[in-house]
């Protein structure tokens, strides 16, 4: 699969609660800090309705959602950078997630304790990104140390390296991620992904409301969203208790429950989806009796790439694929009427694939 979301957040934000409700695991998710030491994992189907829909024309047997990886991860604090609380590991398996899913807190209740004594979005944003600018920082410097040295003997690329690393390090100075950074050219590029930097990860904020404050949410969620926004980041808000009680429910009785909520889906829905987003990654279709299965690819893919991801002998072998438009595919009711139609076209190997394609792959091997 290969795309996974890092929750991350302070002690007692509801990380663990949100994951509970996004895998229906039953993990702890008690009120003290640390409650998660070890991350927990889960795969979690992505809604879509076009899988449904494709599965139901084809009368297919067996249906596939496609799916993507969330990690719960301890909480942090001030500090981690330098090892406080569980820091140092914390940091290590943010470092093994492809995007970061920054769960803040917005909301009151006496009951649950705020790490820092009181509930202050912005404040917990700031140390969550400051704690990961720093450990770039430190990162980078070593870095820069050990390229400066080798550039001594004149090195035109050791020279042109140690340069972009002081670039970089004065960005991280600034308090502001690694991810603003632009590289200029392929080298820079391979320097910056083998950093493996830890803000050059894209991030989604969740805000996580009471249940009252779930549709007009209040003055904490003005502030992330504001914050947010600065960054050029995205805001999802959900109501985690909600969330949670929704994924014990049978699908009939979720269905009530968000009738009587007045919700069209549950907001994990829009979770899930906003991450997929933030990897930038779409959907096609393979669409048979047999199976109707959802695959994931990165937007931009071509034709070979995609047909790898049900097997490499069919990137090896490819010779052709034989694409339909989803919105093609439903008005004509089958493959068989698309090609009736000639809405079915034979697209070679630099076709780029759409969200929503329904493919067919040719090969030889």
């Amino acid at each position: 699969m290969g795309f996974r979301c890092g929750i991350v957040g302070l002690p007692n934000v509801g990380k663990s609660t949100i994951f509970n409700a996004l895998t229906a695991a039953a993990i702890d998710a008690e009120n003290y800090p640390f409650c998660t030491i070890e991350p927990n994992v889960g795969i979690v189907p992505v809604p879509d309705v076009r899988l449904d829909t494709l599965a139901e024309l084809a009368k297919t047997r067996s249906k596939v959602a496609t799916q993507m990886e969330f990690v719960d991860i301890a909480g942090l604090v001030k500090g981690a950078s330098q090892g406080e609380g569980l820091g140092n590991q914390f940091l290590g398996h943010i470092r093994q997630v492809d995007a970061i899913l920054h769960v803040v807190r917005c909301f009151e209740d006496s009951n649950i304790v705020h790490v820092d004594g009181e509930v202050n979005p912005l404040r917990d944003m700031e140390v969550i990104s400051t704690e990961l600018v720093l450990a770039d920082m430190e990162t980078v410097e070593k870095r820069l140390v050990k390229t400066r040295n080798q550039a001594k003997s004149g090195d035109k690329e050791l020279i042109a390296e140690a340069a972009f690393l002081e670039q970089l390090l004065g960005v991280l100075n600034e308090g502001k991620p690694a991810r603003t950074v632009v590289p200029e050219n392929d080298r820079e590029r391979r320097v910056l992904q083998a950093l493996c930097l830890l803000t050059t990860k894209p991030v989604l904020y969740v805000a996580n409301v009471s249940d009252e404050d779930l549709e007009g949410g209040n003055a904490y969620v003005d502030q992330l969203v504001a914050a947010a926004e600065v960054e050029g980041a995205s805001t999802v808000t959900i109501a985690g208790g909600i969330e949670q009680e929704l994924s014990l429910l049978e699908p009939e009785e979720q269905a009530e429950f968000l009738r009587d909520m007045g919700m069209e889906e549950p907001g994990l829905n829009r979770l899930i989806h906003a991450g997929y987003a933030l990897l930038n990654l779409i959907t096609y279709f393979t669409v048979g009796e047999k199976e109707t299965r959802a695959w994931t690819i990165t937007r931009g893919t071509k034709a070979p790439g995609a047909a790898g991801k049900i097997h490499t002998d069919f990137e090896r072998g490819f010779i052709r694929a034989e694409v339909i438009a989803y919105d093609e595919y439903v008005s004509c009711g089958s493959e068989s009427a698309a090609r009736d139609k000639g809405v079915l076209r034979s697209e070679g190997k630099e076709y780029t694939v759409n969200d929503g394609d329904c493919i067919l792959f040719r090969f030889n091997v």
